[in-house]
């Protein structure tokens, strides 16, 4: 029996003639904003300069989304994009990022902006890291509006109802799946709220918080869930192998999420057990 139900309203917020304002769009757009604000105010707590950050958001958020889309390409290209034109390739409004890819632009557009601004990196990045959990966390809803990134067929008391048109060929006799978007949204508020009380403890003296460690949480803390969550999708970007199942290859979310958990683990190990500061890509002493 289901107690919940989710049907996207479609991907169109407001359309004007041949103008029209996307769900992605704004919620890309609010996330932004909530990022933006969050981060300036962690910056003043943890003595960086809140203008800094303002001047680095707009070029990590530019770098964030290059990096996803190209991600997503690349590990698409013989499936969706051989051939394709090039407003195809960019076409980020009808969905098709990758957050890994994200991360990956968003850090290195980090990299360059402190050694420009003869910033520490570290410092930087974990007063960045709760905003971009929050980020995640909005942005995920995209997906439900663009009814795609779904899960497997559930029985269970929650779901979401997806158009026939957008459903796999060997599930167009169902209608309910796993709302994969709402568990990643709910567990990456977790990982903000989880990040924030570190920073609280941290500030009343309970707990030391050297730079790098609240970066090296959060590649734990996300990453842990993606492994799951991941788990339950049918449209995973695949190493080797077909999707929905990735049969014969790998799931490349999984794979990478692996990965930043042994580096965070690492992180985490080399500052607190081994008591030695991270080293800065930015190249500025600490």
């Amino acid at each position: 029996m289901l107690l919940a139900t989710f049907t996207s309203p479609g991907p169109v917020l407001v359309q004007l003639g041949p103008f029209s304002l996307r769900w992605y769009g704004l919620l890309i757009a609010t996330a932004v904003l909530l990022g933006l604000l969050l981060a300036m105010r962690l910056g003043r707590q943890r003595g960086v300069d809140p203008a800094l950050i303002a001047d680095l958001l707009p070029l990590m958020v530019l770098g964030a989304v290059i990096g996803a889309r190209a991600y997503y390409v690349v590990l698409e290209w013989n499936h969706q994009f051989r051939g394709a034109g090039l407003i195809d390739l960019i076409a980020i409004w009808r969905g098709g990022i990758a957050i890994h890819g994200a991360l990956i632009g968003g850090t290195l557009v980090t990299i360059l902006f402190c050694r420009w601004r003869r910033q520490r990196f570290w410092p930087l990045l974990d007063v960045l890291v709760p905003a971009v959990a929050l980020g995640q966390a909005i942005g995920r809803w995209g997906n439900f509006f663009n009814s795609e990134a779904f899960g497997l067929p559930t029985n269970l008391p929650w779901g979401l109802t997806i158009p026939p048109a957008s459903r796999p060929l060997q599930f167009l006799d169902r209608s309910t799946f796993h709302p994969t978007f709402l568990y990643e949204s709910i567990w990456n508020l977790g990982v903000c709220a989880l990040l924030l009380l570190l920073i609280r403890q941290a500030a009343r003296g309970r707990l030391r918080l050297p730079d790098g460690a609240l970066s090296c949480v959060y590649l734990m803390a996300y990453s842990s869930g993606r492994v799951w969550i991941e788990a339950l999708r049918l449209d995973p970007l695949c190493l080797v192998g077909l999707p929905p199942f990735c049969a014969g290859g790998l799931r490349m979310a999984q794979l990478m999420s692996l990965l930043l958990i042994v580096l965070g683990g690492l992180g985490l190990w080399w500052l607190l057990i081994r008591r030695r500061p991270l080293p800065d890509p930015s190249g500025v002493p600490a």
